[in-house]
């Protein structure tokens, strides 16, 4: 029930699940040649499958939303109208979704969120919403999913003991 809420929550505050495997793509194809859209995809869902991330992005979307309606008490409100740059609690929260995949996902999580790309930028730059939380969720989530596919590349080169030791110097 809760992955439908958030893929429901999701669409409807402008975000589709392709339009985050596309940041998938882009960051993962010069790693992986073959990877298609489809299982950019298919990454994005499963890490959306996860409670934790799900539950992430309920906290941060209702706070957007909150802001959006003026609910939340000022300062806080005021910071959030504001996309103040010094406040990091945005970023901080989706680094919950991206820690479930390990480093990779952080600092994919650092670029996209300097880079701000497809609909990370579109959600940022959206002046008739607050998305304060949102663009960095996204950013999370294309984070994780992308490290998600670098952990599973089949053509990731192999290190064993032996291959070590034969380059070991004397």
């Amino acid at each position: 029930m809760t992955y439908q809420t958030a893929l429901d929550l999701l669409a409807k505050r402008g975000v589709a699940v392709e339009q985050v495997a596309e940041i998938v793509h882009r960051l993962q194809s010069p790693y992986n040649a073959d990877l298609t859209i489809e299982e950019c995809v298919e990454s994005v869902l499963a890490v959306l499958g996860k409670r934790e991330v799900q539950y992430t992005l309920f906290t941060g979307i209702a706070l957007d939303m909150l802001a959006e309606q003026k609910l939340l008490p000022d300062p806080l409100q005021s910071i959030m109208e504001n996309d103040e740059a010094l406040y990091g609690a945005d970023e901080t929260l989706a680094l919950g979704i991206v820690h479930v995949y390990g480093m990779i996902g952080l600092t994919s999580f650092g670029y996209l969120d300097k880079e701000k790309a497809g609909i990370i930028r579109a959600l940022n730059n959206n002046r008739s919403h607050i998305h304060v939380f949102l663009d960095d969720l996204v950013a999370g989530l294309a984070a994780a999913a992308s490290a998600r596919i670098a952990h599973k590349n089949k053509n990731a080169r192999t290190y064993s003991a032996a291959s070590s030791e034969e380059n070991s110097v004397s």
